[in-house]
């Protein structure tokens, strides 16, 4: 398994997720030509998007590890929420698309054949895409990377939507009621639209610098905390002025550290060195900022001036 994980790199999964979507669209347009039913007509436009989803995001985490530079001294990370963004753009759009075929097939129903290989061909894609997506839900978690999340999301909403499509059309032929076709390809893309909603939200978060999850932000006050120092009713080491920030793979921690100011300069700047240095074995990917300030000093925010 670790062999796994050190092979499935971001780069590497989401050259496979174009090339799983691209044999999914094979295979789904095929069963779709087969059987003319507008639910699997539905399954291969989401493959369609799984594909433009993949390649992009394959760009913006290419963009994502680029080094920092003078023009974006805090690196490119932040890149990965255009992926997120731009695929739940994608799947809102698919979803209408669905929509609007459906609804067509509602008062025009039409027959459907081949069932049998049509289906087959169904589940084969949504094995393949299951497992990707599972796949790429470890990469995910191992680089933190958004882009591989929301591709992965997206692959699991598109096995549900074959799921979804398969029980319909299982459904039209022991009833014989053409119209639950179209029927469970609305109900498919009001699930499908949810999600590409879900992807919005998450990378739109992102962008707006949002703070790090409570469980991150617990593991660097109790490292914080374990530096801390009192003597008696008096503070000798205090932490306050605690900020976070999410970019991307990296996160972002600003906070001021007090200190007696009888201390030397070389004293409190190897103190804050020990700080860094286990708030960033700690916590993977992060990147702390301590301004050093005597302990009868407090710093002023939120001057009115500020929001003028």
């Amino acid at each position: 398994m670790k062999i796994l994980d050190s092979w499935v790199t971001p780069t590497r999964m989401l050259w496979a997720s174009v090339v799983v979507a691209l044999i999914t669209i094979g295979l789904k347009t095929l069963a779709w030509w087969l059987t003319d039913s507008v639910g699997l007509l539905s399954d291969a436009m989401e493959s369609l998007v799984n594909l433009a989803s993949a390649i992009f995001g394959l760009m913006m985490v290419t963009v994502a590890a680029m080094p920092a530079d003078d023009d974006h001294p805090y690196g490119h990370h932040k890149a990965e929420y255009f992926s997120s963004g731009f695929e739940g753009i994608l799947i809102l759009v698919a979803a209408l698309g669905i929509i609007w075929a459906a609804a067509h097939r509602i008062f025009d129903p039409q027959p459907i054949e081949q069932v049998g290989l049509g289906l087959a061909l169904s589940v084969g894609s949504s094995a393949l895409n299951g497992l990707l997506a599972w796949l790429m839900f470890r990469a995910a978690k191992q680089h933190r990377s958004l882009a591989l999340e929301a591709d992965a999301r997206h692959l699991v909403t598109d096995v549900w939507t074959s799921a979804g499509v398969v029980m319909g059309i299982a459904l039209v032929s022991v009833t014989g009621w053409l119209w639950l076709d179209a029927l469970v390809a609305i109900g498919v893309a009001l699930n499908i639209l949810k999600e590409g909603w879900h992807l919005i939200w998450v990378s739109s978060q992102g962008l707006m610098d949002e703070a790090l999850e409570p469980e991150v932000l617990a593991e660097v006050q109790k490292v914080l905390d374990g530096f801390a120092h009192q003597r008696g009713e008096v503070e000798i080491i205090r932490f306050d002025h605690l900020h976070t920030r999410k970019a991307g793979q990296r996160r972002f921690v600003d906070v001021h550290m007090h200190m007696p100011a009888s201390w030397t300069l070389g004293r409190a700047a190897a103190l804050r060195g020990s700080v860094e240095q286990a708030l960033m074995s700690e916590v993977p990917g992060l990147r702390a900022t301590i301004q050093l300030l005597p302990s009868d000093v407090e710093a002023h925010f939120h001057d009115a001036r500020d929001l003028k």
